[in-house]
């Protein structure tokens, strides 16, 4: 057993730790995307919230070339890194998770998706060889747009909604607010003086966006929340992509879609290196349910808000929070309409 002096146990003293994971869940939808179900595949999983899917035809070379680089980057002198924060939001970052208290074991860059727009600190990113990092950063957000507009699109299809771009669109639009994370959570091996429990490399949290596309190394950590409560350890598969569905879907679905938390614990011997495309709308899009998906007589489940307005309160919450309740709509039943329960004599 190793015991930590006093300054190592209060390096880790804010960092939140769970049980360890007893084994990996094999209940995850796949969808294959060359499938010819793919459209009623697809929405089925968006009704579980979290989903794989395999034959996506996206480069590898993209992804190879991506993490090589991302690796590079994380490897490199502190000092270096630095440079590239605190974030502003983008940037570098590391323990810290927003401006609001939360922390974990991990270290990332967050870059705007729009080559147009490169904040001071991505320069800093970029300073070392802005050819290599930059050509590999924009080559694989190009493949991961497309891929995330595809699979919107076959959402609408599958839900028989016209256009079938109602949803693609807003990632497609030059205004689209989209981001994209590199996470590396180095190894720790001092885990195994934590009683048997392990690191939290990044907390419980849904994504705001619309949907998220994740794609990571071999390494395992990642968790979601099943609907009793339940966490279960996803199989880590670095040849595909897992889909969550985000806050915005789940709205613009009416509930039928979900939102599910998920969290990323630490390794005690591998490190782990994520890429994750956010695919957001413009700012100024009003987030509401798609009127196909609101039956007759039926309500939205959801007041309706801007991007911008759910941004904003996102970012000034918690991980954890429960950030759609406050735009959820308390629907009582008319006290005029509720008949009394009828009870059978068998």
């Amino acid at each position: 057993m190793v015991v930590l002096s006093q300054p190592a146990l209060d390096h880790y003293s804010l960092i939140k730790t769970c049980n360890k994971p007893t084994s990996l869940f094999t209940g995850i939808p796949v969808v294959d995307l060359s499938d010819p179900e793919a459209k009623s595949l697809v929405v089925k999983a968006c009704e579980f919230g979290f989903f794989k899917v395999v034959n996506r035809g996206f480069p590898m070379e993209f992804i190879n070339r991506l993490e090589t680089e991302a690796l590079r980057f994380f490897n490199s002198p502190q000092s270096e890194k630095d440079r590239a924060g605190p974030p502003d939001p983008f940037g570098y970052g590391s323990k810290r998770i927003g401006p609001n208290g939360d922390v974990g074991w991990i270290e990332y860059l967050l870059l705007n998706t729009n080559p147009d727009v490169i904040s001071y600190k991505s320069l800093s990113i970029f300073q070392e060889n802005p050819q290599i990092f930059r050509s590999a950063v924009d080559d694989y957000i190009s493949a991961v747009r497309k891929m995330a507009c595809d699979i919107l699109e076959l959402v609408t299809e599958g839900l028989g909604i016209e256009p079938r771009n109602v949803l693609s669109r807003l990632l497609g639009d030059e205004k689209s607010d989209s981001c994209f994370r590199l996470n590396h959570y180095p190894p720790c091996p001092e885990l195994q003086a934590l009683s048997g429990r392990n690191l939290i490399g990044f907390g419980e949290h849904t994504d705001p966006q619309i949907i998220s596309i994740l794609r990571s190394n071999s390494t395992s950590g990642l968790q979601i929340c099943l609907r009793d409560g339940t966490w279960v350890s996803v199989p880590p598969d670095p040849t595909s992509f897992f889909i969550n569905v985000g806050d915005s879907l789940q709205v613009m679905s009416n509930g039928r879609f979900k939102s599910v938390k998920h969290r990323v614990l630490a390794d005690h011997s591998k490190s782990r290196v994520s890429m994750i495309f956010f695919g957001g709308p413009p700012l100024s899009e009003k987030i509401v349910a798609l009127p196909p998906l609101v039956g007759e007589g039926e309500e939205s489940l959801y007041n309706e808000f801007t991007w911008c307005e759910y941004k904003k309160s996102a970012y000034k919450s918690r991980l954890g929070d429960h950030r759609l309740g406050l735009f959820e709509k308390s629907l009582q039943p008319s006290t005029d309409l509720v008949k009394a329960p009828h009870f059978s004599k068998d």
